[in-house]
């Protein structure tokens, strides 16, 4: 992982304009997307769900690719705030740092005790922080906060509104207002400072949304935009079981998917042909992962692809500009377990689990009908179903695109 970082990072330095300059294009532009707990397991499954196993997704047709080597400065095993810390300056850290690390900010790469995006708007480069979960998730969150724990979620939610970065959109109302104060989707906030952060954010300028209807209606010429689309999550992180139970779908339904805010995103901060580098995470695949949801898992990282699909649209039209795609960890370990339809009809539910005892999904959880694949380059269909190993990060197959 160091070494693909450090390319990855010296590229967008240069793309950057931030230590140097390239003759061809002397502006740049990064969209990074993390689709965070997947790895090539995860994205086989879904090309083979989504397009078929002859087909391909955006990720396919991303041209170059790197093995990641996941392991941290402490351990073996990423964490979510570590990975978040280790792509922001491009240095290992400990599984504990969250932009801050053994009790001091990491020396970057570029020799700054800065992360990247702090270098950048501090150069004047436009900046965006785009996620389906909440505003404190790491994978976005680090790029601007330093906390000496993940746990502190009203100060990271603070330094993330704060930040001066340009868009941010997300979930996390929870973390922007105090208790006692009602918003659009929580009936009490957490903040214990008093501080509400939404008009704070107003004082600075940003213009805010709450749904996918004023996403779409943003007033001409917005410059700063804040978009908070859940209390917590946009997407229900359970089990199949429990969201059947519950009545619920995989992903709320008022809230923009993840390529609508990519695209919006990338709108307002190309917009007069600005310089800007672009964060956006699907923290779906994660959550859904740890929580054993194959459904859920593959919904999340075909939502990460259409992000990708939105971000090769716009390089076809910017060719200044460099897409970068990682996650950090697999989560919860799966595995897909392919059959002839013979062995397992299309109308079968599936076995709870394997004969090791791996626990078994088909589409609504264990024991109910296969996945089946879209078809292949011959019309063929095929059962799957998907085993779990883990519900935690494990040191997976992570691949860098």
């Amino acid at each position: 992982m160091k070494r693909i970082l450090e390319i990855c990072i010296i590229i967008i330095l240069m793309n950057l304009n931030l230590s140097a300059q390239t003759a061809e294009y002397p502006k740049g532009n990064v969209i990074f997307i993390h689709p965070d707990g997947t790895s090539l397991s995860v994205w086989n499954m879904t090309r083979i769900l989504y397009a078929g196993p002859d087909n391909n997704l955006n990720w396919d047709l991303l041209p170059s690719i790197g093995l990641y080597r996941g392991h941290l400065s402490n351990t073996l095993t990423a964490t979510s705030n570590a990975g978040g810390t280790i792509h922001a300056y491009g240095v290992k850290t400990s599984n504990t740092s969250y932009g801050f690390d053994n009790g001091d900010i990491p020396t970057a790469r570029s020799g700054e005790k800065m992360s990247i995006f702090h270098e950048a708007i501090k150069a004047g480069i436009k900046t965006g922080l785009v996620n389906s979960g909440n505003i404190v998730e790491p994978g976005t969150g680090a790029f601007v906060a330093q906390v000496d724990s993940r746990s502190k979620s009203e100060e990271i939610a603070k330094q993330v509104i704060l930040s001066g970065v340009d868009v941010i959109m997300s979930g996390g109302e929870e973390w922007l207002i105090p208790k006692g104060t009602k918003g659009i989707y929580c009936n009490d906030g957490k903040r214990t400072d008093g501080i509400n952060l939404i008009e704070e954010a107003i004082k600075l300028g940003y213009h805010i949304v709450y749904s996918r209807d004023e996403l779409f209606n943003l007033p001409n010429g917005t410059k700063k935009l804040l978009g908070v689309f859940a209390e917590n999550h946009t997407f229900n992180d359970k089990s199949e079981e429990e969201l059947i139970e519950l009545g619920l779908k995989n992903y709320n339904e008022e809230a923009p998917t993840l390529a609508e805010m990519t695209d919006s995103a990338l709108k307002i901060l190309s917009h007069d042909n600005s310089q800007f580098i672009l964060v956006v995470e699907e923290e779906g695949t994660d959550n859904f992962g740890n929580y054993n949801n194959a459904n859920g898992m593959l919904e999340a990282l075909k939502r990460a692809d259409d992000a990708i699909g939105v971000a090769r649209n716009f390089l076809s039209e910017n060719p200044n500009t460099l897409i970068v795609t990682a996650s950090d960890s697999e989560a919860g370990g799966p595995s897909l377990n392919g059959y002839t339809k013979e062995r397992l009809p299309f109308d079968k539910t599936s076995p709870k689990t394997t004969q090791n005892g791996s626990p078994l999904d088909g589409v609504r959880g264990t024991e109910s009908l296969p996945f089946i694949s879209s078809p292949d380059k011959e019309g063929r269909r095929f059962p799957f179903l998907i085993s779990w190993s883990s519900t935690a990060d494990v040191y997976g197959s992570v691949i860098v695109r």
